[in-house]
């Protein structure tokens, strides 16, 4: 029972909106209209999903897995026509590409296009015109809309791939407030199967449904009637296997769940206003703890003492331990424990959880899974002394999930046999790209061979008798590369693919696989240390098995039975593993790991093929931190829908919040700022009409959220290329903006100064400004580097530089983006407003300076800027009596005294031009005899 078994006892929800007019609908379509998908015609609840959004305008949200790519398929293949023009966001190029190959299979036509830079700005409205889907990125879409070069009144609609990530401030939601402003017909569909980024925070779905202009929400979660209906009508075979941990696994489970308690307790001591309830056991084991620890922590990250800082970054370790105990082999765990220990920086910053009783469980359990240690030396503790330990021989312990793969594959063996049809395709699926290979290198050579090898070229290599005692071990066993299967028969799956049938593979000694594969060791070893890179390896003497499929991902052990091993995660194709599954068309999949959105996708794929077999292998560690992890992710999607129904019942949504009426305040312009007071004086009677003010923005900065918040608070934004500063907000008014980071490093290349000298020479008013997060702390200076002279290495030192350098910069220091849109109106109040093609023409190649032109030139007027005695209060009197640098040396100090208008500055100014510093000349000494 698939549902009963994955999903346990779920409630069932009928949602009315949904059903409601889909006769209607129906009748709505044009003839030939057909709701169909590559993998087969989309299912009655899939069909429901498209009809209702189809109708009317809102946000979908659905249950991860359960197919939402295939509903925003239909949807392009819909409006890939000459005749619509519709815009889709929040992409990425794989699934741009992605979807362009599916519709092309389908036999669309009009095919999507992408416009990026590449397309020239003169030609994209002729592409806008055109019609069709498009994929635009953000950054050309909202300069496009500002210039009005896109057609807006033409654009039937837009659609929001990953809506969850809508905030006020971002580029998305900005594209849509300013296609609301111009187009007032034109639709809004919204996608999202993230309902678990709906459960935070106060009304969250609320506030994302506003920045969307939608007023519907259609909630599709797997317990719902009709998709309940449709899967359990044609369900998969499943056979679930729960493996049971080794007494060493689970003693080193124990040990590390008991430290990270330690942990946990200690955390809560040192900060009793952390909630309680976010830092369980049970929530650190999930894969938002780290979000959360840090929503939590990094408002007051530079309050918390060492103590603090070392208990989280112990419980991310704590948390990759657990990953490595279930997920690799035991000389993998092996090796990244005697790595954490063996490192100085992190033994030398960690808690004290290493000097725990659990630590020392821990670590004699793992080494007891690698080799046998004598009786005498069983007792030393994990310090210093344990590197004495010597092991007398090894003892290599197997996976269990490898033995209960080799059932699975002796199984599925025997069924093909006896099977009268065409041998059954074969797909497993891991959780990584190093688990695949692992994988792989057991099938075709056995866990022997991998183990032995894995130790060799980790462990054994830092200890030469441990090698010496390993060859002697097997020698003595006589093991070879071809492992035994659990009731002493060789399964299928271990042969190559160049394997002659009758013959097995001759055994080789430890010193020959060693010489045999030196060159791709890295499949299955990865790095030395950490082991965080893979990729494939085989021998030069075996054929590698390659497949004719869409994905670069895959791992192909054998033709006949075709069976491939793909990654779950990590591919740089998010829809990878969808091709592999279509194109394979398995029979039989095996799920090494367990993954909740791919389980949903194999219960679509079962019910697109009523008449086929497929039969699941579900693995998973009985009583282990990993069903537990699973069992968390179903409960916290079902919490997160729970939300949200109720979150519906009691929502209150304004008519007017598609924003189709002018009466939508969120379309309204605020032209005046937030904290300003009204003014009641008027002329003639009659209240004078406020101007929108405009800002010049470089193209550059449409990459980050101030430009939306400008034109929100009522500044118009006219986009150009500027080459000095990125906002001009007077004539007069130049400004940088940097982030922290940004300004760190462009004090130390030195940008920034050719930047601040650039605006000083053409601006009389040049802006730096610095924006930060108050919720992250930072510092430009470490605390114990703080020193009483100016460093040329130290950052707050070229700051202080840089203010010397250039009095006039004004340096702003702004809290949020919020903030600098509020100080940039305060600016602009009363200020005459900017020229595009001046700012535009202003260049760092320009060799005037533009106060005053017809005067000087910047290199000699910069000289004279550094002079003593010269400051720009008298700097212009000295320019009317001096031609040139040579003319001023001429001048003498009277007559500078008069100039200046201060004889102290006219005595250090002509002392500088013409007095001879006499350095007394070196003194010989002469050898006495």
């Amino acid at each position: 029972m698939w549902a009963k078994i994955l999903f346990g006892p779920l409630c069932l929800l009928l949602n009315r909106d949904m059903r409601a007019g889909t006769t209607e609908l129906f009748k709505a379509h044009p003839p030939g209209f057909v709701i169909s998908d590559m993998a087969g015609p989309l299912l009655e609840f899939e069909t429901e999903m498209f009809l209702s959004l189809f109708g009317s305008d809102g946000l979908l949200v659905t249950a991860e897995g359960l197919g939402i790519d295939r509903i925003l398929l239909q949807f392009l293949r819909v409006y890939s026509e000459p005749g619509s023009l519709v815009l889709l966001l929040n992409t990425t190029t794989p699934e741009q590409e992605y979807f362009t190959e599916q519709l092309r299979v389908e036999g669309v036509t009009h095919l999507p296009r992408t416009v990026t830079s590449d397309v020239q700005s003169t030609e994209r409205y002729n592409v806008y015109t055109e019609g069709g889907v498009l994929f635009v990125t953000s950054r050309i879409l909202v300069v496009d809309f500002l210039t009005d070069r896109i057609p807006a009144h033409l654009i039937t609609g837009i659609l929001v791939y990953r809506a969850h990530k809508i905030i006020e401030s971002c580029q998305e939601a900005f594209i849509l407030r300013l296609f609301r402003q111009k187009n007032k017909t034109g639709f809004i569909k919204a996608f999202t199967d993230k309902a678990t980024a709906f459960s935070s925070g106060f009304c969250q779905v609320e506030r994302v449904m506003r920045n969307l202009f939608v007023k519907k929400l259609y909630l599709w979660p797997r317990f719902q009637a009709s998709v309940n209906t449709a899967l359990d009508r044609h369900k998969p075979e499943v056979v679930e296997l729960h493996v049971s941990l080794t007494p060493a696994m689970r003693a080193i489970q124990s040990s590390i769940l008991d430290i990270m308690t330690a942990c946990l307790k200690e955390l809560k001591r040192y900060n009793p206003t952390l909630e309680a309830e976010d830092l369980s056991l049970e929530n650190t084991l999930g894969n938002s703890f780290e979000k959360t620890i840090r929503h939590y922590l990094d408002p007051l990250w530079h309050q918390l003492g060492a103590k603090t800082k070392a208990l989280v970054q112990d419980l991310k370790v704590l948390r990759v331990l657990l990953l490595y105990l279930t997920q690799y082999d035991c000389v993998t765990f092996l090796n990244l424990l005697e790595s954490l220990h063996s490192s100085q920086k992190i033994f030398g910053s960690n808690s004290g959880w290493l000097f725990l009783d659990s630590s020392t469980s821990m670590f004699v359990n793992a080494r007891s899974r690698v080799y046998r240690i004598p009786e005498s030396k069983k007792k030393l503790k994990v310090g210093a002394e344990a590197e004495k330990q010597k092991p007398s021989s090894l003892v290599l312990e197997r996976s269990p999930k490898w033995e209960a793969l080799t059932e699975v594959l002796e199984e599925i063996e025997r069924e093909n046999k006896s099977s009268q049809h065409e041998p059954g395709r074969v797909l497993i699926c891991a959780s990584d790209d190093r688990t695949c290979a692992q994988l792989q290198q057991y099938i075709k050579h056995g866990s022997d061979w991998l183990l032995n090898r894995l130790y060799h070229r980790t462990i054994g290599k830092r200890d030469s008798a441990a090698l010496g005692a390993l060859e002697l071990d097997l020698e003595k066993k006589g093991k070879g590369p071809v492992r035994k299967g659990t009731k002493g028969k060789q399964p299928a799956q271990k042969k190559n693919a160049k394997t002659t049938k009758g013959k097995s593979r001759p055994s080789l000694t430890l010193t020959q696989m060693v010489g045999k594969e030196e060159t791709g060791e890295a499949a299955v070893m990865g790095s030395s240390g950490d082991e965080d890179e893979l990729t494939d390896e085989d021998g030069g003497e075996e054929e590698q098995l390659k497949l004719d499929l869409p994905s670069d991902a895959y791992y192909g052990v054998l033709k006949e039975p075709l069976t491939v091993i793909h990654p779950l995660k990590g591919c740089t194709d998010p829809h990878s593993l969808t091709r592999v599954l279509h194109e394979v068309e398995p029979s039989f999949v095996v799920l090494y790991d367990a993954e909740l959105s791919f389980v949903r996708q194999l219960e679509i794929y079962k019910a697109n093929r009523p008449g086929k077999q497929l039969r699941v292998y579900f693995l998973i560690y009985g009583g282990s931190t990993e069903e537990q992890k699973y069992l968390t992710a179903l409960s916290k999607e079902k919490k997160a829908f729970e939300h949200l129904i109720r979150e519906k019942a009691t929502m209150v949504i304004p008519e007017e919040r598609e924003g189709r009426e002018d009466t939508n305040l969120d379309l309204a312009r605020n032209l005046d700022p937030a904290n300003a007071t009204t003014n009641t004086r008027k002329a003639g009677g009659q209240e004078q009409p406020t101007e929108p003010s405009r800002v010049i923005v470089d193209m550059r900065e449409f990459r980050s959220e101030l430009p939306s918040l400008l034109h929100r608070r009522g500044l118009d934004i006219e986009p150009v290329t500027l080459e000095v500063g990125d906002y001009i907000l007077t004539p007069d008014a130049c400004v940088e903006r940097k982030s922290v980071s940004d300004l760190i490093g462009s004090l130390q290349s030195g940008r920034l100064y050719t930047q601040c000298l650039s605006m000083t020479r053409y601006y009389k008013k040049p802006v730096l400004l610095i924006e930060f997060d108050p919720a992250k702390p930072f510092s430009l200076t470490a605390r114990s580097d703080f020193r009483h002279e100016i460093s040329s290495n130290d950052v707050s030192s070229k700051l202080t530089l840089l203010t010397l350098h250039f009095p006039r910069l004004r340096i702003l220091w702004c809290p949020s983006p919020h903030a600098t849109a509020e100080l940039f109106l305060e600016l602009k109040r009363g200020q005459p407003e900017p020229d595009a093609a001046a700012a535009q023409a202003v260049t760092a190649e320009s060799d005037t300076v533009a106060e005053s032109a017809d005067l000087y030139n910047p290199g000699p007027y910069d000289f004279l800027m550094k002079m003593p005695g010269v400051n720009t209060k008298n700097y212009r009197a000295l320019i009317k009596n001096a031609d040139s640098l040579a003319d001023l040396a001429k001048i003498s100090q009277d007559k500078l005294g008069e100039i200046l208008g201060n004889a102290n500055n006219a005595k250090l100014l002509y002392e500088f031009l013409h007095n001879v510093v006499n350095v007394p000349a070196p003194i010989q000494k002469t050898k006495q005899t």
